[in-house]
C-alpha cells in the first residue's frame, strides 16, 4: 500500500486555533494600575519587574490569575460554587487568551500545630497506606497511623427512619493514631503560675501580676475578690484545696457584684481565652513579653514529640516505624523507600518515591516530613507548593510565581531557574514576579512596571527583551548590573557574643563568637542552619529583652487594619485632633465612636450574593470616608481626619513636622516609615493590599522603636527592588552607628559585601550542614574562595 503524497509545494496556512498565542490585557485598573494595556506571549517565560509597590502583583495576581480562577469557578454548578471561595471580577476592560492559572505564591502555609510538611504534600497519606499494608504488627487501616485522627469507641441504640421506624443496637470503633496526651501536637503547654500572681499576697493586697489587672479593676480583679468563692484577705498560698480549685479552674458561673450580674471563671481558662487565643504578633510589646514568660511548651512525655499513639509507633517496616520515617531527613527517607521491594504495593512506592525525589530536586531534601508547616519560610513554603506540579502531565497551563528565589543561596538559584525553564518547555506559560538579576536573566520577555511605587507607579515602563531592558533607561534597567563593592574598612567590634555548643535542629555543637556593635551577616545554603543558630541561640544568650527579632512571619490584620493602626500612629493623631477641637479621641476612630453608622466605619457596603462574587460599593452616607459627617467638621490645620488618612507617609511627615499640626509622637513614627522606604504608602491603606516586602518593612519600622541592643533581621531584602537595596544598607548602617548590633540572615551578595563580619554555615543542607565553614571579613571570604558563598561573592564583586 503506497502512502499518499502531497502535491502542493506551498506550506499550508496556519490553523486558526494556532493564532491564540497571546494573553491580552486592556484597561487594567486594579489597586494602583493606571489603565494598563499589555500583550504577554504564551508558552514563554515572562518576568515582571519594578520597584516594590509598582503594581506587579496587582497585574499578575490580582488581575490575570484572579480572572482565570474566577472563570474556572464559574464552570461549576451553582451547588458546587456555594462551597468555593467567591471571587470578584478584577477592574479591567478586556482580558483575552487566558488559560488555567496555577498560583504558587509566598503565602505561609497553615500555622496549625497539626499541619506538617508531610500532611501538606500528601507524603504522609502515602506513608500511612504503606504502613497499613506492610507494617508488622498490623494495627489497623491508614487512619491508625494518622496523628490527626483520635481513636473513637461508641455503642448504643440508633433509630432508623425507613418505612416503619425501629431502634437498632449499634457499635462503632475507629482506630486513630493520635497521642491522647498531646492530642497530636507533639508538645504540651503549661502556664507558669508564678507569672500570674504573687502567692504571698492576698487578692485585696493586689496579688495579680498580669498586665492591666489592677486591684481596683471592676471587671477582672474585683469579680475574684467579691465572688464569694474566695477569701480576699487571705494570702493565696494559704487557700484551701477547694478555694484553689475554684480560683484556678472553676467553670464559668454567674455571680452578683454590687448588684451587677457578672461571670466568674477560673484564672487559667480566663487567661487562655483573653491572652493565649490571640495572635502574639498583634499584641502590645509588654503583653507579648508577658505571654512569652507565662506559657511554656515542653515535648510530650508520652509520645516523645512524635504525636503518635503507642500502637502506631510499635508497627514497623524493616525496623523503621512511621514516626522514624517522618523524623528522617527527606533525602535519607527517599533512599530508604527506594530500597523497599514489595510488588503488592509497587504503584504506591513509585508515587511516594516521585514525591520525595521532587523534594530533593527542588532543594528541600534537608527537611523532614514531621517539620511543622508554620515554621517554613516564605521561600520554603512556595517550593513545597511547587512539588505537586513538577511531574504534572498538564500542558498549556499558566504558572504564576511570586519571587521563587526568596530564601535561596546564589548557588541554589540556578536550580530554581532550571525548574522554571522545564515548566515552560513542557508548553506552559510561566509568569514570574522577580527582583533578582539572575532570575530576570532567563526571561524570554520582560515587563517593567513603575516608574515609582504606590500612586507613582502603575504604568508599564518597558516590555521586551533583557537587552532592551538594559538599554531602556528605566529604574530596573539602570540598576540591573549594579554590583556592591566589598568594604575596604570594617567597624571595630565593641564586644563579642559567645555562642557555645549550639545544637538546635541540625547544628553540630557549634561554637562561634559574634561581634557586637557591627553589621554581621549570617549566610549559607538553604537549610544549612542559619535560622537555628540565630533564632535558637541569640535570645537565650542575651535574654529576650535585649534582642529585637524581626522575622518573616505574616502580619495578620483585617481590611480595617492599616499602617496607621498597626504602627500605633493613629493614637497620637487622634489625640492631636481631640486636643485641637476639645472633644474625645474616640470620635476620630473609624472602629469606635466616630464610625459612619451606615457602613460601621468600613467605607464600603458589602453585599453577599451566595455562590456569586460579593459586591462592595462605596457607602453613600460617608462617600467611602468611613466617618460620621459631624466628625469631619473637626479640623487640624485645615484638614479633617479622612484627609489625613488619605495622605502618603511623605506628605504626613511634612504635615505633622511643623506648624499648627506639629505632633512629635506622630512625626517620629512617620520618620521610621520613611526610613524603611515606605514613604509612598497612604496611612489608611488596608494591610491586606500590601505586598510581602512592604509588610516586612512595616514590621521593621514598628520594631525600630523598641529598646534593644541587638537587632536580628531575617532576609530583609525580601521583595526589595535592586534600587531599594542601597536604601536598606543605609538604614542598617544608621542602626549600627546609633550603637546597636545588627545581625542579618541574608543571601543577597550586596548585603554580604557591605557587612563588617560574615559567618558562613554549611557546607551543605540538613545533616550535611550545621557547621561554621567561614568566619571573618567579606574581603577575606572573597580572597579565600574556600566556600560556595565565597565563590559566588567573588564572582559578584568581579574579582
Amino acid at each position: 500500500m503506497s502512502m499518499a503524497t502531497r502535491t502542493d509545494t506551498q506550506s499550508p496556512a496556519p490553523h486558526v486555533a494556532d493564532s491564540h498565542d497571546l494573553i491580552r490585557v486592556h484597561g487594567a485598573r486594579e489597586n494602583n494600575l493606571k489603565d494598563v494595556s499589555i500583550e504577554i506571549p504564551k508558552r514563554r517565560l515572562t518576568v515582571f519587574t519594578g520597584v516594590s509597590g509598582s503594581g506587579k502583583s496587582s497585574l499578575v495576581f490580582d488581575t490575570i490569575a484572579a480572572e482565570s480562577q474566577r472563570m474556572i469557578n464559574e464552570t461549576y454548578s451553582a451547588f458546587v460554587q456555594g462551597f468555593m471561595p467567591t471571587l470578584a471580577r478584577p477592574e479591567v476592560d478586556v482580558l483575552d487568551g487566558l488559560t488555567t492559572a496555577i498560583i504558587v505564591d509566598q503565602q505561609r502555609m497553615g500555622a496549625d500545630p497539626r499541619s506538617t510538611v508531610g500532611t501538606a504534600t500528601d507524603a504522609n497519606a502515602m506513608l500511612r497506606i504503606l504502613f497499613s499494608r506492610l507494617g508488622k504488627p498490623h494495627i489497623g487501616p491508614p487512619s491508625a497511623y494518622a496523628f490527626n485522627v483520635p481513636s473513637v469507641r461508641a455503642s448504643g441504640a440508633i433509630t432508623v427512619e425507613r418505612g416503619a421506624k425501629k431502634a437498632v443496637k449499634a457499635t462503632f470503633n475507629r482506630t486513630g493514631g493520635m497521642c491522647t496526651r498531646c492530642e497530636g501536637r507533639g508538645t504540651v503547654s503549661d502556664i507558669d503560675l508564678t507569672q500570674l500572681y504573687d502567692d504571698s499576697k492576698s487578692l485585696a493586697e493586689g496579688a495579680f501580676t498580669i498586665p492591666g489587672w489592677k486591684s481596683d479593676s471592676f471587671w477582672t480583679v474585683r469579680v475574684y475578690a467579691e465572688s464569694g468563692f474566695l477569701d480576699p484577705d487571705k494570702p493565696i498560698r494559704k487557700f484551701t484545696e477547694k478555694e484553689m480549685q475554684d480560683f484556678l479552674y472553676r467553670e464559668p458561673t454567674k455571680v452578683k457584684v454590687e448588684g451587677v450580674n457578672l461571670t466568674y471563671e477560673g484564672l487559667i481558662p480566663k487567661i487562655q481565652k483573653s491572652f493565649l487565643s490571640k495572635d502574639k504578633e498583634a499584641m502590645q510589646p509588654h503583653i507579648r513579653a508577658f505571654v512569652e514568660r507565662a506559657v511554656t511548651f515542653a515535648t510530650c512525655p508520652e509520645c516523645d514529640g512524635t504525636r503518635l499513639s503507642e500502637g502506631a509507633r510499635s508497627s514497623k517496616i524493616e525496623r523503621i516505624s512511621i514516626a522514624d520515617a517522618c523524623a528522617m531527613q527527606i533525602s535519607d527517607l527517599a533512599e530508604w523507600v527506594r530500597g523497599l521491594k514489595e510488588q503488592s504495593v509497587a504503584p504506591l512506592l513509585d508515587a511516594l518515591q516521585h514525591t520525595l525525589d521532587s523534594f530533593v530536586e527542588i532543594g528541600l531534601g534537608y527537611l523532614s516530613l514531621e517539620r511543622p508547616a508554620g515554621t517554613l519560610s516564605g521561600g520554603e513554603a512556595q517550593r513545597v507548593k511547587m512539588i505537586r506540579h513538577l511531574g504534572s502531565s498538564l500542558t498549556d497551563v499558566t504558572y504564576v510565581f511570586d519571587e521563587p528565589t526568596i530564601g535561596l543561596h546564589p548557588h541554589d538559584i540556578q536550580r530554581m531557574n532550571d525548574l522554571l525553564l522545564r515548566l515552560r518547555d513542557k508548553g506552559n506559560t510561566v509568569l514570574v514576579v522577580e527582583h533578582k538579576p539572575e532570575a530576570i536573566a532567563i526571561a524570554d520577555h520582560v515587563v517593567d512596571l513603575g516608574p515609582g511605587a504606590g500612586t507613582g507607579g502603575g504604568t508599564v515602563c518597558f516590555e521586551g527583551t533583557l537587552e532592551g531592558l538594559r538599554a531602556s533607561g528605566t529604574v530596573t534597567g539602570r540598576h540591573l548590573d549594579d554590583r556592591a563593592a566589598v568594604k575596604e574598612t570594617v567597624r571595630k567590634p565593641t564586644g563579642t557574643l559567645e555562642i557555645r555548643g549550639a545544637t538546635a535542629n541540625n547544628l553540630q555543637n557549634v561554637d562561634v563568637d559574634i561581634p557586637l556593635g557591627a553589621l554581621v551577616v549570617v549566610t549559607g545554603v538553604a537549610g544549612s542552619g542559619k535560622s537555628s543558630l540565630v533564632h535558637g541561640s541569640l535570645p537565650r544568650q542575651m535574654g529576650a529583652e535585649g534582642v529585637v527579632s524581626i522575622d518573616q512571619g505574616a502580619i495578620r490584620g483585617s481590611r480595617r487594619s492599616n499602617p496607621a493602626t498597626y504602627t500605633g500612629l493613629l493614637d497620637p493623631i487622634r489625640k492631636a485632633f481631640a486636643k485641637a477641637n476639645g472633644v474625645k479621641p474616640a470620635l476620630f476612630s473609624a472602629n469606635s465612636e466616630g464610625a459612619c453608622p451606615t457602613c460601621n466605619g468600613a467605607g464600603v457596603i458589602y453585599t453577599d450574593l451566595a455562590m456569586m462574587a460579593g459586591v462592595s460599593s462605596p457607602c453613600e452616607e460617608c462617600e467611602g470616608k468611613r466617618f460620621q459627617a459631624s466628625v469631619l467638621e473637626y479640623h487640624l490645620a485645615g484638614r479633617d481626619i479622612s484627609e489625613v488618612l488619605a495622605m502618603s507617609v511623605t506628605e504626613a511627615e511634612e504635615f505633622f513636622g511643623a506648624g499648627e499640626s506639629h505632633t512629635p509622637a506622630a512625626h517620629k513614627i512617620l520618620e521610621r516609615l520613611a526610613d524603611v522606604g515606605l514613604g509612598y504608602l497612604t496611612l489608611g491603606q488596608p494591610l491586606t493590599t500590601l505586598s510581602g516586602g512592604e509588610r516586612q518593612r512595616l514590621k521593621l519600622a514598628t520594631h525600630m522603636a523598641e529598646k534593644g541592643g541587638v537587632y536580628v533581621l531575617d532576609e530583609p531584602t525580601t521583595g526589595l527592588h535592586l534600587a531599594d537595596v542601597e536604601h536598606l544598607l543605609g538604614l542598617l548602617d544608621r542602626l549600627v552607628d546609633s550603637g546597636k548590633s545588627v545581625i542579618v540572615i541574608e543571601h543577597h551578595q550586596a548585603v554580604m559585601a557591605h557587612a563588617d563580619w560574615i559567618v558562613d554555615l554549611g557546607p551543605g543542607a540538613g545533616h550535611d550542614g550545621g557547621r561554621i565553614v567561614f568566619e571573618g571579613t567579606p574581603a577575606d571570604l572573597v580572597a579565600a574562595r574556600s566556600t560556595l558563598t565565597g565563590e559566588h561573592l567573588a564572582a559578584y564583586v568581579g574579582t
